[in-house]
């Protein structure tokens, strides 16, 4: 079934927050020196699923890009010349000259789709890898029917299934070691995903693919879940409320005490304005038009008219001002607790990288579009979270 695409699945953690990582105020832009703050990658070393098998010609699939993967010998020539597309199209899309030598396994950015991989090209099924949670069980689907039907007709095979990777386009002064540890992943699958050289060297402009997780080694990583007590679990049992409480002596009663009121202090309970007002702003006036999923929509998109200001959702630094690879504007700005906020789908920056800005500031407009609307994303560190609990 169709499935709307996310606007922005590499868009922040793509330039947008290595521009934020590589920021002069205490981020360290290649990790080594992060201390504390270094993510820590022996699960994701352990947890990298293999690359996808490509097809006869080099190309792997998926929904919203294509990737070619080079043979021994090959250049940026040779691989257009057997994709059917313009070499000077595909060298300049790769920040790469047209007759330079590619390593085997080296990975190419197809500018535009070519035909789908398929049987004929030696793939095992027709069409892009898709996520599972687009998939349709053909064969659960079918079989009732074909048992009535007494016949032996097989099914046809499902497309196949596999996450979409997130796309890295490179900026100058990064390193392998400063963008694996960007997306918590090891090195060496980065390495093996994009075939990288021996000294893992990355030049300005490449697009690399982000490893995805093994799913069958992610859920062996899970903790074990705690289960109530005398249902299997560790957890001793709490006291029995069959045992009697020992007795109580109630205290001696004592005079009253000196001056004091006949009434409650009732100032003693009052709530604070900043404890009932929300920890972040809404960055524009609208409904929410699509809702947060965990790799699928980072964040939130809210409903706004082209040329709304959009304001900041708290207080904080511009991290980053970029764009996408479809030249989409991106805003970070970072806060106290280390959070980031993310504002994608504007137009009209009204800041500058290293600017301070304060909460409701004006930081943008609404870019035009049907619908308008501003992507808004929280993110702890870099790890995505559901915007909406700060923004109730």
């Amino acid at each position: 079934m169709a499935i709307r695409r996310p606007l922005l699945r590499a868009l922040v953690l793509g330039t947008a927050l290595t521009s934020a990582a590589a920021c002069n105020d205490g981020f360290d832009g290649d990790f080594r020196g992060a201390g504390g703050r270094a993510f820590d990658t022996t699960a994701a070393a352990l947890n990298a699923a293999p690359r996808p098998k490509a097809d006869d010609r080099g190309v792997i699939s998926y929904p919203n890009y294509q990737v070619a993967v080079a043979r021994q010998g090959d250049t940026v020539t040779t691989v257009a010349a057997r994709l059917g597309i313009a070499a000077a199209e595909l060298a300049t899309y790769n920040a790469l000259p047209a007759d330079v030598p590619l390593r085997k396994g080296e990975l190419l950015a197809l500018p535009r789709r070519v035909a789908e991989p398929s049987p004929a090209t030696g793939a095992p099924t027709t069409g892009p890898i898709l996520p599972a949670t687009d998939q349709i069980d053909v064969t659960t689907l079918a079989g009732n029917a074909i048992e009535r039907a007494g016949t032996t007709t097989t099914p046809k095979p499902a497309a196949q299934v596999g996450a979409e990777p997130l796309r890295h386009k490179a900026t100058r002064g990064e390193t392998a070691y400063s963008i694996a540890r960007l997306y918590n992943v090891s090195v060496k699958s980065l390495s093996d995903w994009n075939g990288l050289g021996p000294d893992l060297s990355v030049r300005e402009g490449q697009l690399l693919i982000i490893p995805v997780a093994n799913e069958t080694k992610t859920a062996a990583l899970k903790p074990a879940v705690i289960t109530a007590p005398g249902v299997g679990s560790p957890t001793p049992p709490p006291p029995s409320a069959v045992k009697p409480l020992p007795a109580e002596k109630p205290a001696a009663a004592t005079a009253p005490a000196k001056d004091t009121p006949a009434s409650p202090q009732l100032d003693q309970f009052k709530t604070s304005a900043a404890t009932k007002a929300p920890k972040m702003l809404y960055p524009v006036n609208g409904n929410i038009i699509r809702d947060y999923v965990k790799k699928k929509n980072e964040g939130i998109d809210i409903a706004a008219k082209p040329g709304d200001l959009v304001k900041a959702a708290d207080s904080g630094t511009v991290a980053a001002i970029t764009a996408s690879t479809d030249q989409i504007p991106i805003l970070v700005l970072r806060h106290a607790n280390n959070l980031l906020t993310v504002y994608a789908n504007v137009d009209g920056i009204k800041v500058k990288k290293g600017d301070t800005v304060k909460r409701g500031q004006a930081v943008a407009v609404v870019r035009p579009g049907t619908p308008s609307f501003v992507h808004f994303e929280v993110r702890q560190g870099f790890d995505s979270v559901d915007p909406t609990p700060y923004l109730q």
